[in-house]
């Protein structure tokens, strides 16, 4: 079945979030959220669980948790078991568990930066103290500074693919991560949302899966929310291999994180045992948006410079060379265009923007159009 992702959806007076915050002259391309309509066997699975009229407080079956331990077998060639699987509301939520149960008040807690807020400010909630590990120019990691930023921490917050970066990493730098989580005895909580979003061929790495030594010690976050474009039914998981680390974790809940959706329980089911041919599609969509951007930036927009991202739906744009001060405001007034402020990754996305090219073509050959417009007009 061939898809139509060029399809112009009306997303307003739908509650949509990213299309109600800025009014309707602003082109959103801000918050992660695509503006794909759902995989058909998804929106099927929902219409015949809506049948049976009772909604109440759900658990995920046995079917679910087989699912998804034949997708990590499947997709990243990652053996675990049905009882690694916790499921919660959202991975923010499980960022928070984690920290809360696993981690002491006062550690130190290492996060890469720039990085996507809730990692950066989750440390805080509990006390803990954000270490930033800053990316090399190149995306790269420093190995003496992630040695430095180790020592004496108390765990480590992943993000892969990388939101903003883009970046999907290489086993070798997984590896070097986890030595350093290992030799100094930090928890690994690893935010994997974006996981089958992957372009180029590449194949993603869960970091728990390099070993048994990292596996016990690492939180490893999911959801179909990213891929499959259901993040508004609020469902995700945890896969936590170790059996004491993940006992620690759900007594954190303490009335803080609640049961799950029970349509999102459904519609998990279906994305990953039925949707995998949208997903290629979608992959291959994007990956389309990818270059289509990359090529009308080289070409229109010599002041913005972009690595291209190797995964996810986000476009890490560095507008430094412009000098527009708040890039994010600027075209916001100008070019009437929405996108992500840099600095809301942290002090180093000063100058940058984030784009969302989650999108039918034609709003993002419009958005560029609305860029480059405000950018002659200065």
């Amino acid at each position: 079945m061939t898809h139509d992702f060029d399809r112009l959806w009306d997303r307003y007076h739908t509650g949509s979030r990213k299309w109600a915050q800025y009014g309707p002259q602003v082109l959103p391309l801000w918050l992660a959220d695509m503006d794909f309509a759902v995989a058909p066997a998804i929106v099927q699975a929902l219409g015949e669980r809506l049948q049976h009229p009772l909604l109440g407080y759900s658990v995920a079956q046995d079917e679910l948790r087989q699912t998804l331990v034949r997708h990590m077998a499947q997709a990243y060639d990652w053996t675990i078991d049905a009882q690694d699987l916790v499921f919660l509301p959202g991975v923010e939520p499980g960022i928070s568990m984690a920290l809360k149960g696993l981690v002491a008040p006062g550690a130190g807690v290492v996060v890469q930066t720039p990085n996507h807020q809730p990692l950066l400010s989750s440390p805080g909630y509990w006390q803990q103290t954000p270490v930033q590990l800053p990316f090399e120019a190149d995306g790269s990691v420093d190995p003496a500074r992630l040695a430095s930023a180790t020592r004496g921490a108390g765990a480590f917050l992943l993000s892969n693919p990388h939101n903003p970066l883009g970046k999907v990493f290489e086993r070798a730098e997984l590896h070097a991560i986890a030595d350093a989580c290992v030799a100094n005895d930090l928890v690994l909580i690893s935010d994997e949302i974006h996981a089958d979003i992957l372009f180029d061929g590449r194949r993603h790495t869960p970091i728990a899966a390099l070993g048994p030594q990292i596996a016990r010690r690492t939180v490893t976050l999911m959801s179909a929310s990213k891929a499959y474009n259901i993040a508004g039914l609020k469902t995700a998981f945890a896969i936590i291999q170790d059996p004491e680390l993940r006992q620690r974790f759900n007594a954190s809940r303490q009335g803080m994180v609640d049961s799950v959706n029970v349509l999102g329980l459904v519609a998990t089911q279906a994305a990953y045992a039925q949707a995998g041919d949208w997903l290629q599609q979608a992959n291959a969509y994007l990956q389309g948006n990818r270059d289509f951007l990359v090529a009308q930036l080289a070409r229109c927009f010599p002041g913005i410079h972009l690595h291209s991202p190797q995964g996810t739906f986000l476009a890490w744009l560095d507008c430094r060379a412009l000098e527009l001060g708040n890039p994010q405001q600027f075209f916001l007034q100008q070019a009437k265009v929405a996108l992500s402020d840099g600095r809301d990754f942290g002090p180093a996305g000063a100058g940058f923007v984030r784009l969302n090219f989650g999108c039918p073509r034609a709003l993002l050959a419009e958005g560029l159009d609305r860029l480059q417009a405000s950018l002659q007009g200065r």
